[in-house]
């Protein structure tokens, strides 16, 4: 299987992923949160469990197809939960706190796919890779368990007193949300982010595998090498998020405008690392790994606060929603894409670089090699014709070209948050305003950490939200 095909399986993934995270805002914005959920992480463990058993290629890309749909529910919804249980800082810490999960379970991922296949390996040969898949369910269903008997869902609004805000049409949301200057503007810069992360997120372990080959090193494993990456995706996204949020949540006290300008400065830094980290790598596995986890680190300081801009320039009504058309925009433009493309570009440079000798290893596959070979293997409904073989060095070199696209979008995601940092602050005081004049007459007293301490009651009307919010 080549390189395109095999990234076809990361992007129909996000495609469906995407193209479900509307669905979901929508039915976010009008219906119990809880249990869509719970829905959606039901329907996310099924499909991973039961792909884990087909037999050949599309069956498996078609249930590829179907985790996006569950995963697409609580990525939406669960954001908006947390901005209504939680506000000011406390807010800010709580959703570094959740955005975790994107670093820490992508490393995870790695360590327990490359784990369980070396362990099974000597027992179930190339089926060993389906294991790995069977064991994420397990904490799915667990997920599912504490959402259903731990989780009480507050109402919308209700830690900025803005619980009497009614539900408008879809029309009405949208009009609200495309003329968000911070809004367009962050998806935007979020959509190159994405585009990055999903690239070295998907190609990383193979053009590391691919460098310490060339090196001399043919027997290189690739789950050894996914196990480091996975390793540094983890320790990256530990240190990354929180230190992000922590960033913004200081400096905005004196500059309003500061959480769109720490996500393009951590953009801007992670271009040499992660530039240099692709160089070193036909050199020096060892110092690759230590420059690419650093620009990891940069990368991630993003994933807490742009979620946070999102929840404080927009409505309680209308978050569910804004996440989900940032989720589809970001994605759709962002990591749908982006392994496919790179793996197209290096496809087509391959013909046009000189292998630099005979001795390296010709016959490496892909990424998931066991999956691959089975795939392709005579037993397989659908087959593909094989590719022809091509020189190990030919692949790293044609890879890291095509992987230099990543600097150049992540340039541009810095150019968008640098444009956002100019209208955050009007936008995020016109969402205030909204909240304010939907309240009740006497503000909602909160404490230093932004919990709610008193409240009174005497409903305004709700007839100013749609005036307001057509201001916006």
């Amino acid at each position: 299987m080549t390189e395109s095909q095999s990234g076809l399986l990361q992007t129909a993934f996000v495609l469906v992923y995407m193209i479900m995270a509307p669905v979901f805002g929508y039915l976010g914005d009008r219906f119990s949160r809880k249990y869509l959920m719970a829905v959606g992480i039901f329907f996310w463990c099924l499909a991973t469990l039961v792909g884990s058993f087909m037999p050949n290629y599309l069956l498996f890309l078609l249930f590829r197809c179907f985790v996006g749909v569950g995963e697409a529910s609580y990525s939406t919804i669960a954001p908006t939960i947390i901005s209504d249980l939680f506000v000011k800082d406390l807010r800010s810490k709580m959703l570094a706190v959740f955005y975790f999960a994107i670093p820490v379970g992508s490393g995870l991922g790695y360590i327990i796919g490359a784990e369980v296949t070396n362990l099974l390996s000597d027992s179930h040969g190339s089926e060993a890779w389906r294991w790995g898949l069977r064991v994420t369910p397990v904490m799915g269903f667990l997920a599912l368990f504490l959402i259903l008997c731990c989780l009480e869902e507050p109402p919308r609004g209700e830690s900025e007193g803005g619980q009497h805000l009614q539900s408008t049409s879809f029309l009405e949301d949208l009009g609200y949300l495309f003329t968000n200057k911070s809004f367009i503007l962050s998806t935007l810069a979020f959509t190159c982010v994405t585009f990055v992360a999903g690239a070295l997120a998907w190609w990383g372990p193979f053009f590391t595998e691919l460098g310490v080959r060339i090196q001399d090193h043919p027997n290189a494993k690739e789950n050894d090498v996914a196990f480091v990456f996975g390793a540094i995706a983890m320790t990256a996204g530990l240190i990354g998020v929180p230190l992000g949020s922590f960033t913004g949540q200081k400096l905005r006290i004196k500059f309003p405008f500061a959480d769109p300008l720490v996500c393009g400065v951590g953009l801007l830094i992670s271009v040499p690392l992660i530039i240099g980290a692709m160089v070193l790598a036909e050199f020096n596995t060892v110092v690759s790994y230590v420059v690419v986890f650093f620009g990891q680190v940069f990368l991630n300081l993003n994933w807490a606060v742009v979620s946070d801009i999102v929840l404080y320039i927009v409505i309680p009504t209308r978050r569910s929603s804004a996440e989900a058309f940032q989720i589809l925009f970001s994605h759709a433009l962002g990591d749908a894409g982006s392994p496919y493309l790179i793996g197209v570009v290096a496809e087509s440079l391959q013909p046009y670089i000189t292998p630099r000798n005979t001795t390296t290893n010709t016959t490496m596959e892909p990424p998931s090699t066991t999956t691959l070979d089975y795939f392709n293997s005579t037993e397989a409904t659908i087959t593909t014709t094989a590719a022809p073989e091509v020189d190990d060095y030919v692949k790293f070199k044609a890879l890291q070209y095509s992987m230099f696209l990543c600097a150049v979008i992540n340039i541009l995601g810095a150019i968008f948050f640098f444009l956002n940092s100019c209208f955050i602050r009007k936008d995020k005081e016109k969402c205030d305003q909204i909240i304010a004049d939907n309240s009740e007459p006497k503000s909602q007293k909160t404490d230093s950490n932004g919990q709610l301490v008193a409240s009174v009651s005497v409903i305004q009307s709700t007839t100013l939200v749609v005036d307001e919010s057509q201001k916006c």
